[in-house]
């Protein structure tokens, strides 16, 4: 019998590259010095509920809980009694001060068309498409499946569903009819938002048909509501399909939000599929409110004027948190591309950047990579002169991807922000290793993490349907990684009736 050997696996990284955060950006700073920062992550650690009760009450809430935290292992319950709507904190807010006049969205689509929704309008279009929904027999607590490309319609039906209680589930516009059966099925969706197609390299990416396909096999849907972006001819069945713009043209603008128990669902996000069965992760409103709301102001360090652009796809969950939800809580401006980064040229990106003078830019470090492949002639030939903040999400950073970012991206102006890599939203829903913006930028070196435990029997925990459950030492987002979510919706409305 073979001995087996003891094998040790050393790093051989050892990065000591640091670049110091200048004096007049810590001045400016939601958090302005290591002091500071650690004081509030001390208190968030020995004192959650006096921390994250003080952070809410930042948001609207139309009844105020009666305790921040209940704690029953493995279950957490946050701002438990209270009731709040995160549509309503994304735009009724707003529209009450002198930001409703304020661009909320800026679209961009890959032919190049430019669209802005002030705060108003697109408070205007949420209400109205809430009453659409409502008339084909939506109400609260019916799920509703998404499939659309990057339009202006896609959060408006996001913000449409949280607006009178309906748990959306948008599924990403790449991925099969398949993909779309597994979803609806499991959610037992009543109800799909789609379009007839999408722009992508220059060729348009047909939606409809993979609906169509779908829907042979998804009795529980009754209605599917179509926008029309590319005009490709559809084969609309009578009855089932409606098109979004001739529901939109009769619906009235009064639609009040929905007051909801802060533990009530807003969104069902599913694993990809590649290891199995999709699993559905369940997002409660009240925890998912306050953390996207606070990790967009702080990490980003949000400035009243900035123009804020992540370049994810709503599809996956940092598009939910930091397209949608996070920017609008906070009033910011938050800019939506159609198209691929390289159509027509490989500086679309850039181009965009100067065009709409972003100031926080939010990205992958595999996109980077790719950049990087193409050369940095395309990135030289723009200024690149509105970057405050450059951010990295979805996977670690290799050191060299992170210099290339630092250096050509913010070559005009060194006193931006660290890229950085955010991790675990789609179990939590929101970034769980930021950086803040007071400390020296150490490559490699992160703010303090939150801290996560696992359910040593989830088996057990929901009666064998958990594949497994991550949460942090008090979780601020529930969020169930279900082999069946209808089970866990299921007993969420019985809970709270």
């Amino acid at each position: 019998m073979a001995e087996t050997a003891s094998v040790n696996i050393d790093s051989t990284l050892n990065e000591q590259r640091k670049f110091e955060c200048p004096d007049h950006f810590r001045q400016q700073a939601h958090i302005q010095s290591l002091e500071e920062y650690e004081r509030i992550y001390r208190e968030s650690v020995e004192q959650p509920e006096k921390f994250w009760g003080r952070i809410a009450e930042e948001l609207h809430w139309f009844k105020k809980w009666s305790k921040v935290l209940e704690w029953n292992n493995p279950w957490a319950k946050w701002f438990v009694g209270g009731q709040i709507n995160i549509s309503y904190n994304c735009l009724d807010r707003h529209v009450q001060t002198s930001r409703k006049n304020k661009a909320a969205v800026i679209w961009e689509s890959e032919p190049g068309e430019v669209r802005t929704l002030t705060y108003q309008q697109l408070h205007r279009e949420v209400k109205k498409f809430a009453n659409v929904l409502k008339l084909l027999g939506v109400k609260k607590g019916d799920r509703v499946a998404i499939y659309m490309g990057m339009t202006p319609e896609l959060p408006i039906a996001m913000l449409a569903c949280a607006r009178i209680g309906a748990p959306h589930t948008v599924v990403f516009g790449g991925f099969s009819s398949n993909a779309l059966i597994d979803r609806i099925h499991d959610s037992e969706a009543v109800a799909v938002i789609t379009q007839d197609g999408s722009y992508r390299r220059g060729s348009e990416v047909k939606l409809f048909p993979a609906v169509e396909e779908a829907l042979k096999s998804c009795p529980t849907v009754k209605h599917v509501v179509v926008y029309k972006r590319t005009g490709t001819s559809i084969n609309m069945q009578a009855g089932r399909d409606h098109w979004w713009h001739e529901l939109m043209a009769n619906a009235s603008d009064d639609c009040p939000a929905e007051p909801l128990d802060a533990e009530h669902p807003l969104y069902i996000l599913y694993t990809s599929g590649t290891t199995g069965k999709p699993k559905g992760v369940v997002h409660t409103t009240g925890g998912y409110s306050v953390a996207t709301y606070l990790t967009t102001k702080w990490v980003f360090d949000l400035k009243e004027e900035d123009t804020y652009w992540c370049t994810a796809d709503i599809g996956w969950v940092t598009g939910h948190s930091y397209i949608v939800y996070g920017p609008l809580q906070n009033g910011a401006t938050t800019l939506m591309y159609e198209g691929a980064p390289n159509f027509p040229e490989p500086d679309r990106f850039w181009s965009i950047i100067d065009r709409h003078q972003v100031n926080v830019l939010y990205t992958a470090p595999t996109a980077i990579r790719t950049f990087i492949k193409w050369g940095d002639e395309w990135p030289k030939k723009h200024k690149l002169d509105s970057l405050r903040v450059l951010g990295t999400v979805g996977e670690p950073i290799n050191p060299e991807a992170w210099m290339w970012y630092r250096e050509v991206i913010g070559h005009n102006n060194h006193d931006r922000a660290a890229a950085r890599s955010n991790w675990c939203q789609a179990g939590l829903g929101h970034a769980t290793i930021p950086r803040h913006r007071s400390r020296s930028r150490h490559y490699g070196r992160q703010a303090r993490p939150a801290r996560l435990r696992r359910i040593p029997d989830p088996q057990a925990a929901l009666a064998g349907n958990v594949a497994h459950h991550l949460w942090r030492s008090r979780p601020l987002c529930e969020a169930i990684l279900v082999a069946d979510s209808r089970r866990v919706l299921h007993r969420r409305r019985r809970a709270q009736r």
